[in-house]
């Protein structure tokens, strides 16, 4: 209608443009992966990974930090939790740029028909992270963004359509409900 127009009118004539979401994809091959239960949040010893240990080995994954634990001109080394397993490729999707929360359920629903025929993974995981400096915010708490910014979650999903949720926000913050 006629709000429309005069809304359009008004991006153009102050030269705001629509911005498509930046989507990049890859391919990891010989990854070590962490062994994963989805009865298990707390991993067994030698037998699968803790949520906690899969968090920090996916920030290393998602960062394309080196597994091998080698040490070279920095400080620190890391290396996959044990147990873990080798895995011959794995697929990485990265989508940058504003997605409405309408789309990542979109996305979550996509990725558990990934598991409608029969496929080699045993879990598979959807992160969203949000801006540092999003006035997202829960409950009556402010975002804490100048303390750090953490705003985000991760689903993982595995073969039996089980999942784990593990979020992530800043000190200051409220955990959501």
């Amino acid at each position: 209608g006629a709000e429309g127009s005069t809304l359009m009118s008004y991006f153009s004539k102050n030269q705001i443009r629509t911005l498509k979401p930046k989507i990049t994809f890859s391919t990891l091959r010989d990854l070590q992966c962490p062994v994963l239960q989805s009865s298990e949040l707390q991993g067994k010893p030698e037998e699968s990974c803790s949520t906690e240990e899969l968090f920090e080995w996916l920030g290393a994954v998602l960062n394309h930090v080196s597994l091998d634990n080698k040490s070279s001109s920095f400080l620190s080394t890391y290396c996959c939790p044990e147990p873990n397993t080798m895995v011959e490729k794995a697929f990485l999707c990265t989508i940058t740029g504003f997605i409405i929360p309408e789309k990542i359920i979109q996305l979550l629903e996509q990725l558990c028909c990934y598991f409608g025929e029969p496929k080699l993974a045993h879990w598979l995981t959807l992160t969203v992270h949000g801006f540092a400096d999003s006035p997202v915010s829960w409950r009556e708490s402010e975002h804490g963004f100048h303390k750090g910014g953490e705003n985000l979650y991760n689903f993982v999903i595995f073969r039996n359509l089980d999942y784990w949720l593990q979020m992530a926000v800043g000190t200051n913050d409220d955990c959501p409900p």
